[in-house]
């Protein structure tokens, strides 16, 4: 089976700077995304699973996929912030590859200004219609990602991994965490486990600050599993740790 991180016919990567690996951004990158292509390929049925005028099921749905499309939004303006000026400042052969990437970014904010507002009027209302209309936007911006997500790994990381310190690499990936309930945090720390390897789980769990880790253990794994068996009734419940 192919790695969804594997570059396409006809997809270049930026020139590789000299220098050692710095930092571990792309496999960092890589846990991240996982988790953005399973959100968003389950978006379009998780609002299809809602009845017509169920109100209730709507903003529950509803509120989770506006999680979704908030983490994915704080994702991509950490980085516009704190690594796409780095790379072209420090690695300049790079700049065509990074106003691709800025480009794409684009693209999905304006899907996502899209989708927020039909999304809040359907959490209130379960209308079919805008449900319909809300299925076709969700994938729309389903088919973006699955290639920005791809390209910017294989195409862009490899040159950060090389000019960007272990530090600034972090730094992105806590962009934003303080906008977020701390209840939401754990049990969504809970989906990222459950859509990477388990090699991948152990070090990205090992990574996490040890209260973080504690908190996840004591209520977030819970959190997460009620969850999941809200969101997909009858489905097994994918393991984490």
């Amino acid at each position: 089976m192919t790695d969804f991180f594997t570059m396409q016919p006809g997809e270049t990567a930026a020139p590789l700077p000299p220098g050692p690996v710095l930092c571990g951004g792309s496999a960092a990158m890589r846990r991240i995304h996982r988790f953005f292509l399973w959100a968003y390929s389950e978006a379009p049925g998780l609002v299809r699973s809602v009845d017509a005028g169920d109100t209730a099921r709507a903003a529950y749905v509803g509120e989770v996929l506006g999680n979704f499309d908030k983490v994915l939004h704080i994702h991509h303006e950490g980085e516009d912030l704190l690594m796409y000026p780095q790379l072209e400042q420090r690695a300049p052969a790079c700049v065509l590859h990074v106003a691709q990437m800025l480009e794409q970014h684009r693209q999905v904010t304006q899907r996502l200004e899209a989708i927020e507002p039909l999304r809040l009027r359907w959490m209130g209302t379960a209308d079919a219609a805008a449900g319909n209309e809300l299925v076709s936007l969700y994938e729309d911006l389903a088919a973006v990602l699955n290639v920005h997500l791809r390209r910017e790994v294989t195409e862009v990381m490899p040159v950060a991994d090389r000019v960007m310190t272990e530090e600034e690499s972090k730094a992105i990936g806590q962009h934003g965490v303080k906008q977020f309930d701390k209840k939401f945090m754990v049990a969504y720390l809970g989906m990222v486990l459950a859509t990477n390897p388990p090699a991948d789980r152990k070090e990205l769990f090992n990574e996490i600050p040890a209260p973080v880790r504690l908190a996840y253990k004591i209520v977030g794994r819970r959190m997460y599993r009620k969850q999941y068996a809200t969101l997909f009734p009858g489905r097994p419940i994918p393991e984490t740790l």
